[in-house]
């Protein structure tokens, strides 16, 4: 999609065009424009949505799934009637009527090592909306050794963050967190729950980022997190500098070619599964409570955010943030139990799996901080 705008499209974008920022050179711009979104899923949706209302050129959708109705709560893209049909032919059909003005370019299969350069090298920048620690750095490196910007977004539970990666002079993702995590370490939307309308917020402003990129209006998040906390309706923005050690995009990189990373839900599920021995269930507030009053060896772990453990606490807990307890281990007795919690006991019991795995003595809260304030009367 390139050349003039046509009256159909002056008409359509005028809006736009109204913007003496943005103009008709802005609009040329998005129609000359080619996005790759990985993921049709909650951050794809919004995202794909506006991007095509907006006027992008040439769309390519990645994904390879089907509609689920768990999606719909928050995968705005799709109705009740598509469940069982495959996300691409929904979503090729709904931007298309949405604006068929622009060209929309399926690629029904996974990101992997052996496509991922092919795939983003034949686009403008890539909008990366997977849900997926594998895909994610798979999209990350990518981009970096394609030079193509990657707008970053991810969702969580209440919590969400934004940021463009991969531009010239900024940093990438693995100037954020250098490697994985150990499989299962943390938990997905599917496991954590996500507010439905959180994917919204967040893929709205990466299809926001995209346009300023293409466009060249705007500040873009280039070394900036965009953090965002629905529950709180707060905004914070955290500079990020580009790491010269970084390993694909530092001054002597040590990665030359993309690797994939087995990160598969099935890890959390034998974790979780290996969380408690029918002969030690999790433990109740009121065994904790026992514990503490005959004084019985144990270590009390909170694995929630700084955040979290600023606003209520269990006295005695040391606190170690569930995304760095692997860093933290070799810190941990193994010659007394540990005793885990976190707000309500999900991200404990991911944690106590993890810790049993490498041979600690490990017990779940069960019921988190929240168990444990109800039966001190809080």
């Amino acid at each position: 999609m390139s050349g003039p705008l046509t009256p159909d499209e002056l008409l359509r974008y005028s809006r736009h065009t109204l913007l003496p920022e943005f103009g008709l050179e802005g609009q040329a711009r998005l129609k000359a424009s080619k996005v790759l979104i990985v993921g049709a899923g909650g951050l794809g949706s919004p995202a794909a949505l506006y991007l095509a209302a907006a006027g992008v050129g040439t769309i390519g959708l990645v994904d390879f799934d089907a509609v689920d109705v768990t999606n719909l709560q928050r995968q705005v893209l799709y109705g009740t009637a598509d469940v069982g049909r495959p996300k691409l032919d929904v979503a090729a059909a709904r931007l298309r009527d949405i604006n068929p003005l622009i060209s929309i370019q399926l690629h029904g299969e996974a990101l992997r090592a052996a496509n991922a350069r092919e795939l983003v090298r034949a686009y403008d920048l890539v909008l990366d909306g997977t849900d997926n620690f594998a895909t994610r750095f798979l999209v990350n490196d990518a981009c970096v050794m394609e030079k193509r910007p990657n707008v970053y977004g991810s969702v969580f539970r209440f919590e969400g963050q934004a940021a463009v990666f991969a531009a010239p002079g900024g940093p990438c993702y693995r100037c954020l967190h250098p490697e994985p995590p150990p499989a299962g370490l943390i938990p997905n939307c599917a496991e954590g729950g996500v507010l439905g309308v959180l994917p919204g917020v967040i893929g709205t402003i990466q299809a926001t980022e995209a346009i300023k990129l293409v466009t060249r209006v705007g500040e873009p998040l280039i070394g900036k997190l965009l953090l965002y906390d629905a529950l709180k309706m707060r905004f914070r923005t955290i500079s990020l500098a580009r790491d010269p050690e970084c390993p694909i995009c530092g001054d002597a990189p040590t990665i030359h070619e993309l690797q994939e990373y087995d990160l598969s839900c099935e890890s959390t599920s034998a974790l979780r599964a290996s969380v408690d021995k029918p002969e030690e269930g999790p433990m109740t507030a009121d065994e904790l409570f026992q514990w503490r009053k005959e004084k019985r060896p144990h270590l009390l772990v909170d694995v929630r955010q700084p955040s979290e453990h600023a606003a209520a606490s269990i006295d005695g807990a040391i606190l170690i943030p569930l995304a760095e307890l692997q860093a933290n281990v070799k810190r941990l007795p193994k010659d007394q139990p540990i005793v885990v919690h976190c707000q309500t006991g999900g991200r404990s019991a991911i944690a106590v799996g993890m810790l049993k795995l490498q041979g600690f003595d490990a017990r779940n809260l069960s019921g988190g901080i929240r168990a444990w304030r109800a039966r001190a009367g809080e």
